[in-house]
């Protein structure tokens, strides 16, 4: 049974991701789209290297404040393993809270319409904040 994501009490930034994320708490995770390779010289995969511990040459999970999930290797087809994997990640870790950023939708070249759907499974958890256009077009 999904829950209503109205009934969340998000993190510390809120209930959806905002745009620019600057600093997190120490339980909070920033989840950006990455390369196999991680080499995180762009977008949402720079600021995850530089300010949330992203590994260089780790494309893939968690790292210090941060986890990667694969958007440069393919279709949608070959993020959903990544996102489903990070889904079940986060049912694991009641301990962290995650904010989901409009992976796939910069440097990748995806839209929201073709992401947002792969996240459908997170609105039922707690610890997890999406962007709000993500949330807007799982729940119209």
């Amino acid at each position: 049974m999904e829950k209503d994501n109205n009934k969340k009490t998000g993190g510390s930034l809120g209930l959806f991701t905002p745009e620019m994320i600057q600093a997190l708490a120490p339980n909070e995770v920033f989840v950006f789209g990455s390369n196999l390779g991680g080499f995180h010289a762009g977008g949402a995969a720079r600021a995850a290297h530089h300010h949330f511990g992203a590994v260089w040459g780790q494309g893939v999970g968690l790292q210090g404040q941060s986890y990667a999930i694969p958007t440069m290797q393919g279709g949608t087809e070959t993020i959903k393993p990544y996102v489903d994997e990070f889904i079940a990640f986060a049912q694991s870790r009641p301990d962290l809270f995650f904010y989901v950023t409009r992976i796939g939708c910069g440097i990748a070249g995806f839209i929201d319409e073709d992401i947002a759907p792969l996240f459908s499974a997170a609105l039922a958890l707690d610890n997890v904040a999406l962007p709000k256009s993500f949330y807007d077009i799982l729940t119209k």
